[in-house]
């Protein structure tokens, strides 16, 4: 005879059954998944990392590299010409519907360039502290995307995918990597200004555990949102709190197996551990005059230079990824004058954290990246018919811009690839979006073909099915 307290099949109701086969199954199922994707996870670190961690600064808008990085004389000389009509013609832009007048960087001392360092990298004079670091630089004149407007070009760039619904590059890295430090999460955003386009997808986790997305770090107020305790709430009472709710969580998860419930539990903990970590943190002021200096910060305030201070700060205390976000840079108009002025802005923090990250051993094992989601053309937006205005910007350009690194294995004092006389075209080493990120991740000691995860049938990667490591700009 059965025990009083085991239900006989006939007691057993017809709902009862299958939720209990469901879970069951699903279970066993999960299991199954769990220990593919843990496979994938772990084979993909299959080779020594050069880097650690990574500071990925996005400038959201896209600046006008041909101002900054990539000076083309014949351009200049060229200016208010009509752009060669097949060129145009062969192009898709966002905004420029006739044909335009080519448009050169001012010939002026500010926007002047100049070879910088003894490997003779050419940077604009808009840039005086970064080409105070040039040699450090790896710089990438022949990316090229997919993508000619905002929210689909960021989440190509930062997802390999044009669409909401892919991990984020921090993401991936914080799934294969994780952090090393069980206080900080493994992936934090810092943001001046407003993610213009993309928004918060732009460093989401997609398919992937949501405790692998990246967590926002505000500069005033709480660091991250409800960290602080409710008033009259008690670090201990919090605990307990915290304690309870787990303890409920860990029963539905026996029953369930859902892996979001396990993130919860965890997150609860983490969430928990930062309270102390996070404000000690994000208290800057701690921070020598020299380095305050150096990098133009002011404790208490939002600005970028406080969140380049806070990213090695970040580093130094081992996340894993940092992603810096800046706003500002969509110069349809006025091109010139923005660009100074945004130049302004990050010039000094960009190379003060290079500076900053050497001088204290951290360089060589983090990679810093500066990127953007497109680039511009060398044709204006906005011109008279003399070709000339101070209101003139940029339009969107897909097929070729600049992006740098800096650190973490790259090869320092480098230029690759090459555009054409009018910076319309890559004439020499393209590279693809899904080649950068396939070789950061290469960096970081990870194969992108083997990191995976498997969704909906099948084995997903950052770069879907493309990619190639770019082993000359290697150290």
């Amino acid at each position: 005879m059965l025990p009083s307290h085991v239900l006989k099949p006939t007691q057993l109701g017809r709902r009862a059954l299958f939720q209990r086969v469901g879970y069951g199954v699903g279970a066993y199922a999960l299991t199954q998944l769990l220990a593919d994707k843990q496979w994938s996870k772990a084979s993909a670190t299959d080779h020594a990392p050069r880097a650690k961690h990574v500071i990925y600064i996005h400038m959201v808008g896209a600046p006008s590299h041909l101002d900054l990085f990539d000076f083309k004389p014949e351009l200049q000389r060229r200016t208010g010409q009509d752009c060669p009509k097949e060129l145009f013609e062969s192009g898709k832009f966002a905004f420029v519907r006739e044909l335009p007048k080519l448009l050169g960087t001012p010939a002026t001392n500010r926007f002047r360039f100049q070879k910088c360092g003894q490997s003779g990298i050419e940077l604009s004079n808009l840039l005086p502290h970064l080409q105070a670091v040039a040699d450090e630089l790896t710089v990438i004149k022949s990316l090229h995307t997919n993508e000619f407007n905002h929210g689909p070009a960021q989440m190509f760039l930062l997802s390999g995918f044009n669409r909401f619904g892919r991990p984020s590059i921090g993401s991936w890295v914080n799934y294969g990597l994780g952090s090393e430090n069980d206080s900080l999460p493994g992936f934090v955003v810092l943001i001046t200004g407003n993610v213009l386009g993309a928004g918060s997808p732009a460093w989401g986790s997609g398919f992937l555990p949501s405790v692998h997305q990246g967590v926002e770090f505000r500069s005033q107020g709480d660091p991250v949102l409800f960290l602080s305790n409710p008033q009259g709430v008690s670090p201990g009472s919090r605990k307990r709190i915290i304690d309870t709710i787990n303890a409920m969580n860990q029963q539905t998860l026996d029953t369930i197996s859902d892996p979001e419930i396990a993130t919860r539990i965890s997150q609860y903990e983490l969430a928990y551990r930062m309270q102390t970590a996070v404000p000690e943190l994000m208290d800057i002021s701690q921070e020598s005059a020299a380095i305050h200096e150096m990098y133009g910060t002011q404790p208490g305030q939002t600005s970028f230079a406080n969140n380049c201070l806070l990213a090695r700060r970040l580093v130094e205390r081992g996340v894993r990824f940092v992603q810096l976000f800046d706003q500002g840079w969509d110069t349809h108009g006025s091109v010139f004058s923005r660009v100074e002025g945004k130049a302004k802005q990050v010039d000094k923090p960009i190379a003060a954290l290079i500076r900053d990250l050497r001088q204290r051993g951290l360089l060589d094992d983090t990679l810093v990246v500066w990127s953007a989601e497109f680039g511009r053309t060398p044709f204006g937006q906005g011109l008279d018919s003399n070709g000339e205005s101070t209101k003139a910007g940029r339009d969107h350009h897909k097929d070729a811009y600049t992006v740098w690194l800096a650190g973490g294995g790259t090869r320092p004092g480098t230029v690759y690839g090459a555009t054409d006389e009018i910076g319309y075209q890559i004439v020499e080493n393209p590279v693809h979006v899904h080649d950068l990120n396939a070789t950061l991740l290469h960096l970081l000691g990870i194969d992108h073909q083997r990191l995976t995860f498997r969704y909906q049938g099948r084995q997903y990667r950052l770069t879907d099915v493309h990619g190639q490591v770019v082993h000359d700009i290697l150290g």
